[in-house]
């Protein structure tokens, strides 16, 4: 499990209603370019220190952030001891997909384009809501992903998609590497980190990362508007 961090000022911690009370620490910087919601990986919270490096990089470009635990803290406790709902990707998109609908219901966060940060597990997670939801989401990076675990609805994934793998976690560069192929996206993209093992501990690996998510997310995030804040034609 990732070491924790506090959550930096200017964020807020709000509960949200996803299935399942679930706590979440929210950042909106003034004229934000879109909101990243954070998908954490197995065995770990919205305290990932890893997680919150990269928000913090994405922060100070402009962007809002999201992380949120995809389980509850009785849930978290049975999980420690049978580590089966870590691996319940379905549970954990849904709860994701609910996730993003309250994002939309908020006065600070509905208008605002919405991405997907996803570590390990997560990253399945991130995936098939994603497919759930093809007109809310519009970018998706993963760190050291397991989309292989998005099994078939890797083919329903259109929008713009980063997979980033350590270049010494070589069973996962494979999955990605199918994954990568499967994606429906036209706009999708593996970047391996040479050196960095599965959870980027290397030195620099973890700012490479944050670099490449932000690319990527000013590239097909940034000024993207929620579906929700489109005017309607005239007429309609």
């Amino acid at each position: 499990m990732d070491r924790t961090m506090n959550a930096p000022v200017g964020t807020r911690t709000i509960i949200i209603p996803a299935g399942a009370m679930l706590p979440g620490d929210l950042s909106v910087p003034a004229d934000a370019k879109g909101i990243v919601v954070f998908a954490h990986g197995s065995g770990s919270t919205r305290k990932s220190r890893r997680n919150q490096r990269v928000a913090a990089r994405l922060q100070d470009a402009g962007f809002a952030t999201l992380l949120f635990d995809l389980l509850t803290s009785d849930e978290e406790s049975l999980d420690t001891l049978t580590g089966r709902l870590r691996f319940d990707v379905p549970l954990l998109a849904e709860r994701l997909a609910k996730v993003t609908d309250w994002l939309r219901s908020q006065t600070d966060t509905r208008g605002l384009g919405v991405g997907y940060f996803g570590a390990s597990t997560g990253a399945a997670a991130a995936l098939v809501a994603a497919a759930a939801l093809p007109t809310q989401v519009r970018a998706i990076v993963s760190r050291g992903g397991r989309p292989d675990l998005a099994g078939p609805y890797l083919a329903r994934v259109a929008v713009p998609t980063l997979l980033i793998v350590g270049g010494a976690d070589a069973p996962v560069i494979g999955m990605n590497q199918s994954a990568l192929r499967q994606l429906a996206s036209s706009t999708k993209q593996l970047v391996i980190v040479p050196g960095a093992t599965h959870l980027f501990e290397e030195p620099g690996a973890l700012d490479r990362v944050s670099e490449l998510a932000l690319d990527w997310f000013d590239r097909y995030l940034a000024g993207a508007r929620s579906p929700s804040a489109i005017p309607a034609p005239l007429g309609s």
